[in-house]
């Protein structure tokens, strides 16, 4: 029946991989426990077992948790399909396409569903482990709230913000995330974890001491700055955060995959796998240059097949993808990638553009329907056995030699398949065929396991915070909620005074 709800001072602070490596401490403490967020804006997500589409950041932190992951971990998802509009999927099913008034007016029901939610995960779980969404002080949202203090004041959920040191101004941040929250919210901030600092702890410390004693709450840790651990984000600002550096190649030479960075870009942990690859560089692109030199372009999937499609036609990297294939330069789409390689797009739904005419790379023609397919498929290529999942409206008819679900043309491939990837004997397989067609003298290495890649990841997520977090004092916030008396950190949700 415990509870703890990870709120940050800005999207991408570290809500998510805090949030995993709590549950997956816990778990190896024996705890039942559980993620949990109510409401999510992400691109990426996932099809659990029984077919419904959550977000992959509670899919991961499920994993972490050594759970089965379920909609009602995520029962509210939002995904925009414009900076206007987004697609509403609700415990796992998409429920209706609306613009940011419209969202408003479904809030008191939307809240009762992530009620209920919660109260099932909390009679279920030892503890539910609780992301919050952006930043709990943006105040112009308050009033419907449904996942930050809303959530937290509702289920009487202890909080503790998590702010990004990296980015400059962790303590104005903190301070001012908790200034900005109306008394009643204020009483449940229990204290803060700072993310990814680097360099010595003992210049900080100035700093933690004087930020409790102008808030009354303790700094409950301190996460170093690690790379690699960039697993199933929610937010495209991940794509610009630093990587580790690719091992060296196997054989002679190293792959360049170049990855079109559509504005509507989705699932791109669809090339988590490929990046784990040594000799892969994998790297995201919004320009016909950096398109020149790649071995394997990839389109990946996008929510916006067709006006992301109209954006890489406007940038010239269309000219330059036709170009390359003409060549026998490899391709690759993934789902609205694999779209926007088909003869015929014909969209009376997601865009409402009508009939479009494709790239015309593969002999395909796409419908888009009214019914979201969503699907764990599985099948064989190059001789392997492939699971994946896949998420989408356009309707594919493929012709010509298969590939998946979809199919190939000389050195062009389409699937809608997500996650094909992650198959160690295919993503071997495929990466073969794609440094013959290329000419490179390149061979993946027969070991790499992206599955034992994850549970390592995972577990590096729970030694930081068993190392760097003070998990006795989060353990008792777990179980206690916060501390009682703690003081109105000012103005405290006041409105602002005249001087004079």
């Amino acid at each position: 029946m415990s509870g703890l709800l990870v709120a940050g001072t800005t999207s991408d602070a570290g809500k998510s991989v805090v949030t995993a490596g709590l549950c997956r401490w816990l778990a190896r403490r024996g705890v039942k426990v559980a993620p949990f967020k109510a409401q999510n804006m992400s691109l990426n997500s996932m099809v659990t077992s029984d077919g419904a589409e959550i977000g992959r950041a509670q899919y991961m932190q499920a994993q972490a948790a050594g759970v089965e992951p379920r909609a009602v971990m995520n029962p509210v998802l939002l995904k925009p399909g414009s900076d206007r509009r987004s697609q509403v999927v609700v415990l796992g099913r998409p429920v209706a396409e609306v613009d940011a008034l419209q969202y408003g007016e479904r809030k008191e029901w939307l809240s009762g569903v992530v009620q209920r939610s919660l109260a099932e995960l909390r009679d279920e779980y030892d503890v539910v482990i609780c992301e919050g969404a952006g930043s709990p002080a943006e105040i112009n949202l308050r009033a419907g709230d449904i996942v930050n203090m809303g959530l937290a004041r509702a289920a009487e959920l202890p909080v503790v913000v998590v702010g990004d040191i990296d980015r400059g101004g962790v303590f104005a941040s903190l301070y001012g995330t908790v200034a900005l929250l109306e008394p009643a919210d204020q009483a449940l901030i229990a204290g803060f974890v700072i993310n990814k600092f680097r360099g010595a702890r003992e210049l900080l410390e100035p700093g933690l001491e004087q930020l409790q004693k102008l808030t009354g709450r303790p700094t409950l840790g301190v996460l170093p700055w690690t790379l690699g651990l960039y697993l199933d984000s929610e937010d495209t600002l991940a794509l610009d955060a630093p990587r580790p550096d690719a091992k060296g190649p196997v054989g002679r030479e190293t792959l360049r995959i170049v990855v079109v960075r559509f504005p509507r870009i989705s699932n791109f942990t669809d090339l988590d796998a490929l990046a784990c690859e040594p000799g892969v560089v994998v790297r995201y692109a919004a320009s016909v240059g950096d398109l020149v030199e790649a071995d394997l372009v990839v389109l990946p999937g996008t929510r916006a097949t067709v006006n992301d499609l109209a954006w890489l036609r406007e940038r010239g990297m269309a000219d330059e993808i036709l170009r390359r294939a003409r060549e026998g330069r490899p391709v690759l789409g993934i789902c609205g990638g694999y779209q926007m390689l088909a003869e015929e797009i014909v969209d009376h739904v997601e865009s409402g553009a009508g009939r479009v005419e494709g790239l015309g790379l593969l002999p395909a023609k796409v419908e888009f329907g009214k019914e979201k397919t969503l699907g764990r498929p599985n099948g064989r290529a190059y001789g392997q056995d492939v699971d994946a999942y896949e998420i989408h409206h356009g309707v594919v008819t493929p012709q010509g030699e298969p590939f998946l679900d979809g199919c190939r043309q000389g050195a062009v491939w389409g699937t809608t398949w997500h996650g094909a990837m992650e198959n160690d004997g295919f993503r071997r397989a495929f990466l073969k065929d794609v440094a013959r067609e290329s000419g490179r003298d390149f061979a993946p290495a027969p070991d790499v396991s992206f599955q034992a890649l994850r549970e390592a990841t995972l577990d590096a997520l729970g030694d930081l915070v068993e190392k760097h977090l003070d998990t006795d004092a989060i353990w008792r916030i777990i179980e206690e909620g916060a501390p009682s008396g703690l003081p109105v950190v000012p103005p405290g949700g006041a409105p602002a005074t005249t001087v004079g």
